[in-house]
Protein backbone atom coordinates (compact mmCIF):
# COMPACT_ATOMS: atom_id res chain seq x y z
CA UNK A 1 0.00 0.00 0.00
CA UNK A 2 0.81 3.55 -1.40
CA UNK A 3 1.47 6.78 1.13
CA UNK A 4 -1.26 9.30 0.64
CA UNK A 5 -0.05 12.17 -1.25
CA UNK A 6 -1.57 15.65 -1.33
CA UNK A 7 -2.07 17.90 1.66
CA UNK A 8 -4.23 16.60 4.49
CA UNK A 9 -7.50 18.57 5.64
CA UNK A 10 -7.09 18.03 9.67
CA UNK A 11 -3.89 19.46 10.81
CA UNK A 12 -3.61 20.34 14.87
CA UNK A 13 -5.20 23.70 15.13
CA UNK A 14 -7.75 23.50 12.47
CA UNK A 15 -11.03 25.41 12.60
CA UNK A 16 -13.23 24.13 9.98
CA UNK A 17 -15.99 26.23 8.40
CA UNK A 18 -19.30 26.31 9.98
CA UNK A 19 -18.10 25.35 13.50
CA UNK A 20 -19.18 26.58 16.47
CA UNK A 21 -16.50 25.95 19.43
CA UNK A 22 -17.81 25.54 23.33
CA UNK A 23 -14.62 25.68 25.83
CA UNK A 24 -13.61 25.28 29.14
CA UNK A 25 -10.51 26.04 29.49
CA UNK A 26 -9.79 26.66 33.15
CA UNK A 27 -8.57 23.79 35.59
CA UNK A 28 -11.72 24.01 37.60
CA UNK A 29 -13.70 23.34 34.55
CA UNK A 30 -11.76 20.14 33.38
CA UNK A 31 -13.63 17.42 32.20
CA UNK A 32 -13.65 14.68 35.43
CA UNK A 33 -12.27 10.89 33.49
CA UNK A 34 -13.98 7.95 34.48
CA UNK A 35 -10.41 5.93 34.62
CA UNK A 36 -9.65 8.58 36.66
CA UNK A 37 -8.04 11.98 36.28
CA UNK A 38 -8.89 14.85 34.35
CA UNK A 39 -8.74 17.01 30.99
CA UNK A 40 -7.84 20.39 31.23
CA UNK A 41 -8.58 23.02 28.24
CA UNK A 42 -11.51 20.74 26.82
CA UNK A 43 -13.47 22.05 23.36
CA UNK A 44 -16.16 20.99 21.98
CA UNK A 45 -17.12 22.10 17.94
CA UNK A 46 -20.74 21.73 17.00
CA UNK A 47 -22.84 22.69 14.95
CA UNK A 48 -27.12 23.69 15.15
CA UNK A 49 -29.96 23.44 12.66
CA UNK A 50 -33.83 25.46 13.92
CA UNK A 51 -34.33 27.27 16.41
CA UNK A 52 -34.20 26.99 20.23
CA UNK A 53 -37.84 27.79 21.60
CA UNK A 54 -38.51 30.33 24.57
CA UNK A 55 -39.08 26.87 26.82
CA UNK A 56 -35.60 25.52 25.42
CA UNK A 57 -38.19 21.79 24.77
CA UNK A 58 -37.11 21.33 21.26
CA UNK A 59 -33.70 20.11 21.25
CA UNK A 60 -32.68 17.16 19.41
CA UNK A 61 -29.04 15.89 20.14
CA UNK A 62 -27.76 14.14 16.87
CA UNK A 63 -24.33 11.86 17.65
CA UNK A 64 -21.87 10.55 15.09
CA UNK A 65 -20.23 7.62 14.05
CA UNK A 66 -16.36 6.72 14.63
CA UNK A 67 -15.02 9.22 11.39
CA UNK A 68 -18.35 11.04 11.36
CA UNK A 69 -18.19 14.96 12.87
CA UNK A 70 -20.72 17.54 13.39
CA UNK A 71 -21.29 18.14 10.25
CA UNK A 72 -24.40 16.20 9.93
CA UNK A 73 -26.56 18.26 7.48
CA UNK A 74 -25.33 20.61 5.03
CA UNK A 75 -23.09 21.02 1.53
CA UNK A 76 -19.40 20.70 1.33
CA UNK A 77 -17.05 23.08 2.03
CA UNK A 78 -14.25 24.32 3.56
CA UNK A 79 -13.71 22.25 6.11
CA UNK A 80 -16.21 19.74 5.16
CA UNK A 81 -15.43 17.78 2.34
CA UNK A 82 -18.34 15.86 2.05
CA UNK A 83 -22.32 17.04 2.41
CA UNK A 84 -23.28 16.29 5.98
CA UNK A 85 -23.67 12.59 6.28
CA UNK A 86 -27.59 13.07 7.73
CA UNK A 87 -28.20 15.54 5.10
CA UNK A 88 -31.45 13.83 3.75
CA UNK A 89 -32.49 13.73 6.92
CA UNK A 90 -32.31 16.77 8.48
CA UNK A 91 -34.30 20.00 7.50
CA UNK A 92 -37.33 21.70 7.26
CA UNK A 93 -40.09 18.60 6.63
CA UNK A 94 -37.49 16.19 6.71
CA UNK A 95 -37.47 13.64 9.27
CA UNK A 96 -35.53 15.63 11.57
CA UNK A 97 -37.59 18.37 10.89
CA UNK A 98 -36.07 22.01 11.69
CA UNK A 99 -39.10 24.14 11.91
CA UNK A 100 -39.92 21.87 14.78
CA UNK A 101 -36.11 21.18 16.32
CA UNK A 102 -33.73 22.77 17.54
CA UNK A 103 -30.96 20.32 16.16
CA UNK A 104 -27.61 19.82 17.46
CA UNK A 105 -24.49 18.04 16.23
CA UNK A 106 -21.27 17.99 18.70
CA UNK A 107 -18.15 16.32 17.54
CA UNK A 108 -17.09 13.71 19.50
CA UNK A 109 -14.62 14.22 22.58
CA UNK A 110 -10.90 12.24 21.24
CA UNK A 111 -12.06 13.27 17.55
CA UNK A 112 -9.89 15.79 15.16
CA UNK A 113 -12.24 17.59 13.91
CA UNK A 114 -12.66 20.55 16.51
CA UNK A 115 -13.14 18.89 19.54
CA UNK A 116 -10.19 18.20 21.88
CA UNK A 117 -8.40 15.45 21.33
CA UNK A 118 -4.71 13.87 20.18
CA UNK A 119 -3.89 16.18 18.03
CA UNK A 120 -5.31 19.41 20.04
CA UNK A 121 -2.62 21.08 21.86
CA UNK A 122 -2.08 20.04 25.47
CA UNK A 123 -1.80 22.90 28.00
CA UNK A 124 2.04 22.88 27.60
CA UNK A 125 1.21 24.26 24.18
CA UNK A 126 2.57 20.92 21.70
CA UNK A 127 0.05 18.38 20.48
CA UNK A 128 -1.53 15.58 23.33
CA UNK A 129 -0.41 12.68 20.93
CA UNK A 130 1.02 9.85 22.79
CA UNK A 131 -0.24 11.91 26.05
CA UNK A 132 -3.70 11.53 25.13
CA UNK A 133 -6.07 9.69 27.70
CA UNK A 134 -7.58 6.48 27.13
CA UNK A 135 -11.32 7.46 27.29
CA UNK A 136 -14.54 5.99 27.64
CA UNK A 137 -18.04 6.02 25.50
CA UNK A 138 -19.26 7.89 29.43
CA UNK A 139 -16.37 10.68 28.95
CA UNK A 140 -17.59 11.46 25.46
CA UNK A 141 -21.21 12.06 26.93
CA UNK A 142 -19.81 13.79 29.76
CA UNK A 143 -18.30 16.48 27.23
CA UNK A 144 -21.67 16.33 25.59
CA UNK A 145 -23.43 16.95 28.90
CA UNK A 146 -21.01 20.09 29.39
CA UNK A 147 -21.97 21.71 25.88
CA UNK A 148 -25.84 21.01 26.91
CA UNK A 149 -25.18 23.18 29.89
CA UNK A 150 -23.88 25.71 28.07
CA UNK A 151 -26.59 25.75 25.55
CA UNK A 152 -29.24 25.70 28.24
CA UNK A 153 -30.62 22.80 27.29
CA UNK A 154 -31.86 21.08 30.54
CA UNK A 155 -33.40 17.84 28.67
CA UNK A 156 -33.82 17.22 25.31
CA UNK A 157 -36.62 16.22 23.48
CA UNK A 158 -34.56 13.47 21.42
CA UNK A 159 -31.20 11.90 21.55
CA UNK A 160 -30.50 10.20 18.13
CA UNK A 161 -27.53 8.52 16.56
CA UNK A 162 -25.92 5.05 15.08
CA UNK A 163 -23.16 2.60 15.93
CA UNK A 164 -20.61 4.72 18.28
CA UNK A 165 -23.32 7.44 18.16
CA UNK A 166 -25.93 4.97 19.50
CA UNK A 167 -23.35 3.66 22.34
CA UNK A 168 -23.64 7.53 23.31
CA UNK A 169 -27.35 7.95 23.03
CA UNK A 170 -27.51 4.89 25.28
CA UNK A 171 -25.16 6.58 28.10
CA UNK A 172 -27.15 9.42 27.67
CA UNK A 173 -30.48 7.18 28.33
CA UNK A 174 -28.87 5.60 31.22
CA UNK A 175 -26.57 7.56 32.72
CA UNK A 176 -29.00 10.60 32.50
CA UNK A 177 -32.42 9.42 32.30
CA UNK A 178 -34.10 12.90 33.50
CA UNK A 179 -32.23 14.66 30.69
CA UNK A 180 -33.87 12.66 28.11
CA UNK A 181 -37.56 12.52 26.36
CA UNK A 182 -37.18 10.30 23.53
CA UNK A 183 -34.11 8.51 21.19
CA UNK A 184 -33.61 6.28 18.87
CA UNK A 185 -30.80 3.75 18.73
CA UNK A 186 -29.54 2.35 15.30
CA UNK A 187 -27.24 -0.58 14.39
CA UNK A 188 -25.73 -0.92 17.93
CA UNK A 189 -26.16 -3.15 21.44
CA UNK A 190 -25.80 -2.58 24.98
CA UNK A 191 -22.25 -3.99 25.01
CA UNK A 192 -19.08 -4.68 22.83
CA UNK A 193 -18.81 -8.18 21.43
CA UNK A 194 -15.58 -9.87 21.62
CA UNK A 195 -15.65 -9.83 18.15
CA UNK A 196 -16.28 -5.86 18.09
CA UNK A 197 -13.08 -5.74 20.30
CA UNK A 198 -11.13 -7.95 17.99
CA UNK A 199 -11.59 -6.14 14.59
CA UNK A 200 -11.23 -2.76 16.51
CA UNK A 201 -7.91 -3.82 18.19
CA UNK A 202 -6.25 -5.10 14.70
CA UNK A 203 -7.10 -2.03 12.98
CA UNK A 204 -5.50 -0.30 15.82
CA UNK A 205 -2.41 -2.64 15.73
CA UNK A 206 -2.27 -1.49 11.85
CA UNK A 207 -1.75 1.75 12.86
CA UNK A 208 0.95 1.33 15.47
CA UNK A 209 2.53 -0.71 13.55
CA UNK A 210 3.24 2.11 10.77
CA UNK A 211 7.40 3.11 11.46
CA UNK A 212 6.16 6.47 10.55
CA UNK A 213 3.14 6.17 13.96
CA UNK A 214 6.52 7.11 16.36
CA UNK A 215 4.55 6.15 19.22
CA UNK A 216 1.82 8.27 18.47
CA UNK A 217 4.44 11.33 18.15
CA UNK A 218 4.20 12.42 15.01
CA UNK A 219 2.92 16.12 14.58
CA UNK A 220 5.34 17.80 13.14
CA UNK A 221 7.99 15.22 12.32
CA UNK A 222 7.74 13.11 8.29
CA UNK A 223 4.12 13.28 8.26
CA UNK A 224 1.68 10.75 10.22
CA UNK A 225 1.22 7.33 9.53
CA UNK A 226 -1.28 7.08 6.77
CA UNK A 227 -0.55 3.47 5.39
CA UNK A 228 -1.54 1.96 9.14
CA UNK A 229 -4.17 4.31 8.88
CA UNK A 230 -5.70 3.13 5.35
CA UNK A 231 -5.07 -0.47 6.00
CA UNK A 232 -7.03 0.21 9.23
CA UNK A 233 -9.88 1.46 7.15
CA UNK A 234 -9.50 -1.09 4.51
CA UNK A 235 -10.45 -3.21 7.21
CA UNK A 236 -12.88 -1.49 8.84
CA UNK A 237 -15.07 -1.41 5.46
CA UNK A 238 -15.08 -5.08 4.74
CA UNK A 239 -17.00 -5.21 8.22
CA UNK A 240 -19.42 -1.93 7.04
CA UNK A 241 -20.84 -3.65 4.16
CA UNK A 242 -21.65 -7.19 2.97
CA UNK A 243 -20.28 -9.80 1.10
CA UNK A 244 -23.33 -9.90 -0.99
CA UNK A 245 -22.56 -6.01 -2.14
CA UNK A 246 -19.15 -7.09 -2.79
CA UNK A 247 -19.95 -10.07 -5.04
CA UNK A 248 -22.19 -7.88 -6.92
CA UNK A 249 -20.43 -4.85 -7.40
CA UNK A 250 -16.97 -6.50 -8.05
CA UNK A 251 -16.89 -9.87 -8.19
CA UNK A 252 -13.51 -11.46 -9.26
CA UNK A 253 -13.14 -8.28 -11.60
CA UNK A 254 -9.57 -7.20 -12.35
CA UNK A 255 -9.11 -3.62 -11.76
CA UNK A 256 -9.21 -1.88 -15.18
CA UNK A 257 -6.43 -3.91 -17.72
CA UNK A 258 -4.25 -5.01 -14.64
CA UNK A 259 -3.85 -8.90 -14.47
CA UNK A 260 -4.09 -9.98 -10.80
CA UNK A 261 -2.29 -13.65 -11.77
CA UNK A 262 0.77 -11.37 -12.55
CA UNK A 263 0.90 -9.07 -9.81
CA UNK A 264 -2.32 -6.63 -10.50
CA UNK A 265 -5.13 -5.68 -8.52
CA UNK A 266 -8.65 -7.02 -8.10
CA UNK A 267 -11.40 -4.44 -8.41
CA UNK A 268 -11.94 -4.97 -4.84
CA UNK A 269 -8.64 -4.20 -3.36
CA UNK A 270 -8.65 -1.01 -5.72
CA UNK A 271 -11.80 -0.12 -3.55
CA UNK A 272 -10.30 -1.39 -0.29
CA UNK A 273 -7.31 1.13 -1.07
CA UNK A 274 -9.51 4.03 -2.28
CA UNK A 275 -11.43 3.94 0.75
CA UNK A 276 -8.36 3.81 3.02
CA UNK A 277 -6.65 6.71 0.99
CA UNK A 278 -9.78 8.94 1.15
CA UNK A 279 -10.04 8.88 4.88
CA UNK A 280 -6.05 8.99 5.58
CA UNK A 281 -6.34 12.46 4.39
CA UNK A 282 -9.27 13.65 6.50
CA UNK A 283 -8.90 11.59 9.64
CA UNK A 284 -6.03 11.45 12.22
CA UNK A 285 -4.72 8.12 12.44
CA UNK A 286 -4.67 8.94 16.70
CA UNK A 287 -7.74 9.60 17.00
CA UNK A 288 -8.99 6.23 14.80
CA UNK A 289 -7.50 4.47 17.49
CA UNK A 290 -8.21 6.83 20.56
CA UNK A 291 -12.50 6.42 19.27
CA UNK A 292 -12.10 2.55 18.30
CA UNK A 293 -10.63 1.81 22.08
CA UNK A 294 -13.57 3.97 23.54
CA UNK A 295 -16.04 1.74 21.25
CA UNK A 296 -14.45 -1.35 23.01
CA UNK A 297 -15.18 0.34 26.40
CA UNK A 298 -18.85 0.24 25.79
CA UNK A 299 -21.19 -1.47 28.04
CA UNK A 300 -23.60 0.19 29.83
CA UNK A 301 -24.20 -2.04 32.55
CA UNK A 302 -20.32 -1.78 33.33
CA UNK A 303 -20.68 -0.58 37.30
CA UNK A 304 -24.40 -0.93 37.11
CA UNK A 305 -25.29 -4.57 38.00
CA UNK A 306 -25.34 -5.42 34.49
CA UNK A 307 -27.39 -4.45 30.92
CA UNK A 308 -30.95 -5.00 32.55
CA UNK A 309 -30.14 -3.51 35.54
CA UNK A 310 -28.77 -0.55 33.58
CA UNK A 311 -31.56 -0.36 31.29
CA UNK A 312 -34.12 -0.50 33.49
CA UNK A 313 -33.53 3.03 34.44
CA UNK A 314 -34.36 4.37 31.12
CA UNK A 315 -37.19 6.51 31.26
CA UNK A 316 -36.97 7.78 27.63
CA UNK A 317 -39.18 6.33 24.81
CA UNK A 318 -36.70 4.68 23.01
CA UNK A 319 -37.26 3.11 19.49
CA UNK A 320 -34.29 0.44 18.21
CA UNK A 321 -33.48 -0.30 14.82
CA UNK A 322 -30.97 -2.55 13.25
CA UNK A 323 -29.84 -3.58 9.50
CA UNK A 324 -30.36 -7.25 8.89
CA UNK A 325 -27.39 -7.24 6.50
CA UNK A 326 -25.29 -5.61 9.18
CA UNK A 327 -22.24 -8.64 10.21
CA UNK A 328 -20.71 -6.19 12.69
CA UNK A 329 -23.57 -5.48 14.56
CA UNK A 330 -25.48 -7.87 13.85
CA UNK A 331 -29.56 -8.10 14.87
CA UNK A 332 -29.49 -10.16 17.65
CA UNK A 333 -27.84 -7.48 19.61
CA UNK A 334 -30.93 -4.79 18.89
CA UNK A 335 -33.23 -6.97 19.79
CA UNK A 336 -31.62 -8.06 22.73
CA UNK A 337 -31.39 -4.64 23.79
CA UNK A 338 -34.97 -3.76 22.81
CA UNK A 339 -35.76 -6.64 24.87
CA UNK A 340 -34.43 -4.75 28.13
CA UNK A 341 -35.88 -1.29 27.17
CA UNK A 342 -38.80 -0.54 29.48
CA UNK A 343 -40.76 0.97 26.87
CA UNK A 344 -41.02 -2.16 25.25
CA UNK A 345 -41.36 -1.17 21.38
CA UNK A 346 -40.03 -4.02 19.62
CA UNK A 347 -37.22 -3.37 17.42
CA UNK A 348 -37.21 -2.14 13.83
CA UNK A 349 -35.29 -4.04 10.66
CA UNK A 350 -33.78 -2.10 8.00
CA UNK A 351 -33.96 -3.74 4.97
CA UNK A 352 -30.11 -3.11 2.85
CA UNK A 353 -27.71 -4.89 1.11
CA UNK A 354 -25.02 -2.69 2.39
CA UNK A 355 -24.75 -3.75 6.25
CA UNK A 356 -23.65 -1.51 9.03
CA UNK A 357 -23.45 1.25 7.00
CA UNK A 358 -27.27 1.07 5.92
CA UNK A 359 -28.09 3.09 9.00
CA UNK A 360 -26.29 6.00 6.54
CA UNK A 361 -27.31 4.74 3.82
CA UNK A 362 -31.30 3.38 3.43
CA UNK A 363 -32.26 7.71 4.27
CA UNK A 364 -35.54 6.53 3.91
CA UNK A 365 -36.37 3.27 6.48
CA UNK A 366 -33.92 5.54 8.67
CA UNK A 367 -35.66 8.34 8.46
CA UNK A 368 -38.78 7.03 9.37
CA UNK A 369 -37.08 5.02 12.22
CA UNK A 370 -36.36 8.78 13.42
CA UNK A 371 -39.28 10.62 12.46
CA UNK A 372 -41.24 7.87 14.58
CA UNK A 373 -38.75 8.47 17.55
CA UNK A 374 -39.32 12.34 17.80
CA UNK A 375 -43.15 11.82 16.73
CA UNK A 376 -45.20 13.44 19.78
Amino acid sequence: MTGVRGELSWQPGDEPGGRRFAQWPDDDSALVLERGGVLPGVTVAYETWGTLDAARANAVLVLHALTGDSHAAGPAGPGHPTPGWWDELIGPGRPIDTDRFFVVCPNVLGGCQGTTGPSSDAPDGTPWGSRFPRITIRDQVAAEVLLADRLGIDRWAGVVGGSMGGMRVLEWCVGHPDRVVRAAVLAVGAAATAEQVALCSVQCRAIRLDPAFAGGDYYGSGGPPVDGMALARGIGQITYRTEAEFAERFGRAAQGDEDPLAGGRFAVESYLGYQGDKLATRFDPNSYIVLSEAMNSHDVGRGRGGPAAALDRVTAEVRVAGIDTDRLYPLALQAGLAALLPAGHPMTVIRSRFGHDGFLLESEQAGAVLARALDD
